[in-house]
């Protein structure tokens, strides 16, 4: 043994403990502290977690409900959708049905005929109050996509030209319903243009 170590102070045991206790290593309530605190921090969390659960449950519920809503507006709008235009409609049709009991009672036909002509006009005017209008026809020139032509003929009238009109045509706002069926007309035959006296 060197005269370093013989000479090196011996370590005292109550400095030990006492160091020991104050970095709280061995003292049983910091330990029990840290578990309570734990303890509580797992109760929060599961307070959230059950918050939350609750919460999107709840919300998943709502969206069930607004879907089974929407199917069933959607079912409403597609089965009374024409609602509106039909109780529009049956006016009418009580005029048309009047028309018609007086027609098998009367021999004079001018009265049916005005009663008729009434009930069309009563027709035309629910469909345009629906949005429903008559596609133009006679006397403008040939629209492909709004006129059908059935024929072709020569005419007085220039080349391309509706001169007659055999069924209407109807548009729903933009929409085309049915186009008109019409006569086009290709204008005059040469030589008839040739017979035509000059302006001079």
């Amino acid at each position: 043994m060197t005269d370093e170590h013989a000479t090196r102070p011996k370590p005292d045991p109550a400095q030990d403990s006492e160091r020991a206790g104050n970095d709280g290593s061995g003292d049983p309530t910091q330990s029990g502290g840290a578990v309570g605190e734990a303890g509580r921090e797992v109760t929060e969390l599961r307070a959230e977690l059950a918050d939350l659960k609750d919460r999107w449950l709840r919300e998943r519920a709502e969206l069930e409900n607004f879907k089974r809503r929407v199917v069933r507006e959607k079912s409403d709008a597609l089965r009374f959708g024409s609602e509106a235009l039909l109780k529009d409609l049956i006016p009418v049709i009580d005029n048309l049905h009047r028309a018609v009991a007086h027609a098998r009672t009367s021999r004079d036909v001018d009265p049916i005929v005005s009663g008729v002509e009434l009930v069309l006009r009563g027709f035309d005017e629910v469909l345009e109050r629906h949005g429903v209008k008559v596609v133009e026809a006679r006397g403008i020139p040939f629209d492909p996509t709004r006129h059908e032509a059935i024929s072709h003929v020569e005419s007085e009238a220039p080349a391309n030209t509706v001169i007659d009109e055999h069924q209407r045509g109807y548009v729903l706002h933009d929409r085309l319903l049915r186009p008109a069926l019409v006569t086009v007309g290709k204008g005059p035959r040469p030589d008839d243009v040739a017979k035509r006296p000059s302006d001079d």
